[in-house]
């Protein structure tokens, strides 16, 4: 026997008022992408990019001591104002 949308509404219309509100919340999140996954899929995205970028020859990395004596550098610049 197939289920059709309105038999499984009917259905759902017979539960309590709280899992009916459960039931559509849950549906709901079902179309919609989490903000989570939005924020992901653009991290993965930019990643991507900077590999392409970098394989490509257009930047060029720079060794993690020099960003951090960078990074020290500034800061002490700004303990010293």
């Amino acid at each position: 026997m197939e289920r059709t949308a309105q038999s499984l509404f009917d259905e759902a219309m017979g539960l309590p008022e709280a899992e009916r509100a459960d039931l559509a919340g849950a549906l709901l999140r079902s179309l919609e992408p989490s903000e989570e996954d939005v924020v992901e899929a653009a991290w993965r995205e930019e990643i991507a990019e900077r590999i392409r970028a970098y394989d490509a020859g257009e930047v060029e990395a720079i060794p993690w001591e020099v960003v951090r004596t960078r990074l020290r550098d500034r800061l002490n610049e700004r303990s010293e104002d």
